[in-house]
């Protein structure tokens, strides 16, 4: 009891002296654990204190004391209700616009688009004032005069016309004087020619003139009579030389660097093509035309138009799936007694010349003229 009395008693002498009233209270009862009747005794002391502070003229001379220790930090309180499920606000002022961005890159071209319908036709315009006439142009070297045309058939003579009245004769003038002789003038502008004059006699012939220009074509003549036939003359002797041949499927797939044996005669009238050596003769000196068509199976070709044994032209194919073909030709001129010949240029893989029943390889030649 005297303890809590010492705490009632430090509790007025707080409240007349410190305007922590309220928070001194609040820890003295928090710390001493007043029981009910002290709590109100307490209560009208803090009641009169307020009333005494509310007169003005009560001890205007008063001085406040030193603050007290500030208390203890109370507990903390229940969470508040989570604002996240509140209601929506209104919605703010417009912000100002912002500045303007780069410009962006330049995107593809699109699509050429389609044409536009034909607009309508516009008003003819005006027709334009005539130019000036241009100055003459210079005058041109004189042209040779063209050959004689043929002469003409004879017109009939037309009727004669009426005899004129003979008029008087005039008076004779005096003479007058002579007049000085005057410059030469500049050659005239050829004129038109006149009408053809009549054949004179025939003159002898003269020195061949310059070839004039091609003259009008005249009127076609009677149709003349028939000759007598002449004898029969003897027929020209035209050199021939040709053949043609292919390979067989005993000659297909031929060794290298020898010449290739096409022993199926397509055409060798003349006999200068040998099937045994696969040589071909001239017996004609001339220019000759060479060619060939190779059909491909299995391996790579390569060969090569041989003269004399000089290699002239080369042909290759690489093999790749089924049947490839290959070709070629050329000119040569020859000599009597040169020969020609076709033969594997390459390795024996390149070999792959091939016949048989659907399939042909063929050497062909012939005279184009004698010389």
């Amino acid at each position: 009891k005297i303890f809590r009395c010492l705490c009632i008693f430090c509790v007025l002498c707080l409240l007349k002296h410190s305007d922590h009233s309220w928070t001194l209270a609040a820890q003295v009862l928090e710390r001493n654990m007043l029981f009910p009747r002290e709590i109100f005794m307490l209560f009208l002391v803090v009641l009169i204190n307020a009333a005494e502070q509310s007169v003005p003229d009560k001890n205007p001379g008063c001085v406040n004391g030193h603050p007290g220790i500030p208390g203890d930090p109370g507990h903390n309180g229940m969470p508040g209700r989570d604002g996240r499920d509140g209601a929506k606000g209104d919605k703010g002022d417009r912000g100002d616009i912002g500045t303007c961005g780069e410009a962006g890159k330049v995107g593809p071209k699109g699509d050429k688009g389609e044409h536009g319908v034909p607009g309508i036709a516009g008003v003819k315009g005006k027709r334009g004032d005539n130019g000036e006439r241009g100055s003459p142009g210079k005058m041109g070297p004189q042209g040779f005069s063209g050959p004689l045309g043929l002469k003409g058939q004879k017109g009939e003579l037309g009727l004669p016309g009426p005899q004129g009245i003979k008029g008087d004769v005039g008076p004779i003038g005096p003479e007058g004087p002579q007049g000085d002789i005057g410059y030469r003038g500049d050659k005239g502008i050829q004129g038109p020619l006149g009408p053809p004059g009549r054949p004179g006699p025939k003159g002898e012939f003269g020195q061949p003139g310059t070839k004039g220009s091609i003259g009008v074509r005249g009127e076609k003549g009677s149709k003349g009579n028939i000759g007598e036939q002449g004898p029969k003359g003897d027929m020209p002797v035209i050199p021939k030389s040709a053949f043609s041949a292919r390979l067989s499927e005993s000659t297909k797939l031929p060794a290298i660097n020898a010449p290739i044996r096409f022993d199926k005669i397509l055409y060798n009238h003349q006999g200068h093509y040998d099937a045994e050596t696969g040589r071909f003769t001239c017996a004609i000196s001339g220019a000759y035309f060479f060619s060939y068509h190779i059909t491909v199976f299995s391996r790579n070709v390569k060969v090569a138009l041989v003269k004399n044994g000089q290699k002239v032209i080369y042909t290759m194919d690489s093999y790749q799936a089924g049947e490839d073909q290959a070709s070629g030709g050329t000119v040569l001129e020859l000599e009597v007694g040169d020969k020609v010949w076709l033969e594997v240029a390459g390795k024996q893989l390149f070999n792959g010349l091939y016949a048989d029943e659907d399939d042909d390889t063929v050497f062909s030649g012939f005279l184009l003229f004698a010389t």
